[in-house]
């Protein structure tokens, strides 16, 4: 199983820039200039998301933003001897600077989570920091394409949508979640069915694991962080994805979570075409086993909840 799983790891870096990145390969000739732009630069998934970004081919320009700290990761990331020219932001001031042209926003920014602590209690803090982050995008670069990571993703994509459709800007295909690593279905209900030669308990136990990932790194950091390393770098891969798809490259796919019609509900995880114009074509969710079709028709309320509480906040606000 740990076999599958690196191999798994390896196909996802393979389909990303990264995979074929070397120190001396920054040539930009054949790349289009790129601004990316993270909000929350300097926290746990954002560092290590911006020395991922800093290396990535396709960024022209890096700009980091985040309310302390951000100029010293600007400048530890801009010794790394790459294309992307790096600047960092650390006031709410400084924001259009940060956002004006923009053609990805990634956003890790909010509080992370922590021993004992529930995607309530994430939403309690984290919701009011998504929505103002929204309102800026919507008012200096309404065009980008908006990655969200900041928890809990299944309430805060649609608080994004919300602010964006409040402002005017809002296009679907503009506005997803960065879930190409993990399974967001809160109530833990997803299946792991992994192309591979599983038993029946290896497949359980996948299962178990993916479900309940993040609180695995919660509790073997002892309360001393979170999984920061693997989300900045399922951002960085969804994020890439998205800049070759903006490049014209074709049949650019990755998982995820956005406003669909493939079930009941407003928004749903899925694999998704990316080209220019953002997310391009929502893929279906196949054939299911039995025990998926279960899995789906329980996780189906609890994530409407949590679709609606993120509607509701800034219909409210």
């Amino acid at each position: 199983m740990r076999t599958q799983m690196l191999r798994s790891a390896q196909n996802a870096l393979k389909r990303s820039s990264y995979g074929s990145l070397s120190t001396r390969a920054f040539s930009s000739s054949s790349n289009p200039e790129r601004k990316v732009t993270i909000l929350g630069a300097a926290g746990g998934i954002g560092q290590p998301l911006s020395l991922l970004m800093k290396t990535n081919p396709l960024v022209s320009k890096l700009s980091l933003f985040d309310l302390a700290a951000t100029p010293g990761v600007a400048a530890d990331v801009s010794h790394i001897p790459t294309r992307a020219l790096v600047k960092g932001y650390e006031r709410y001031e400084q924001l259009d600077e940060a956002l004006e042209g923009s053609d990805v926003v990634i956003i890790p920014a909010g509080v992370p989570r922590k021993p004992g602590m529930t995607r309530d209690d994430l939403f309690a803090i984290n919701a009011g920091i998504v929505k103002g982050l929204c309102e800026a995008i919507a008012k200096y670069c309404p065009n980008a394409l908006v990655n969200m990571i900041s928890n809990p993703v299944n309430s805060t994509v649609p608080i994004a949508a919300e602010v964006f459709k409040k402002a005017g800007t809002y296009d679907p295909k503009r506005c997803s979640c960065s879930c190409c690593w993990r399974t967001r279905w809160e109530d833990n209900s997803a299946i792991a069915t992994p192309q591979a030669n599983l038993s029946p308990i290896e497949i359980i136990e996948l299962t178990q694991r993916t479900q309940h990932g993040g609180t695995e790194v919660v509790t073997a950091k002892a309360g001393k962080g979170s999984a920061t390393l693997s989300m900045a770098f399922a951002g960085a891969v969804f994020a890439d994805a998205c800049l070759k798809g903006l490049n014209g490259v074709p049949d650019v796919i990755e998982c995820s979570y956005v406003q669909s019609e493939i079930t009941k509900l407003a928004f749903f995880a899925s694999k998704v075409r990316l080209g220019k114009n953002g997310v391009e074509e929502i893929m279906g969710l196949g054939s299911l086993s039995d025990a998926e079709k279960e899995s789906l028709k329980k996780l189906l309320p609890e994530l409407q909840e949590s679709i609606e509480k993120g509607i509701e906040f800034v219909k409210n606000a």
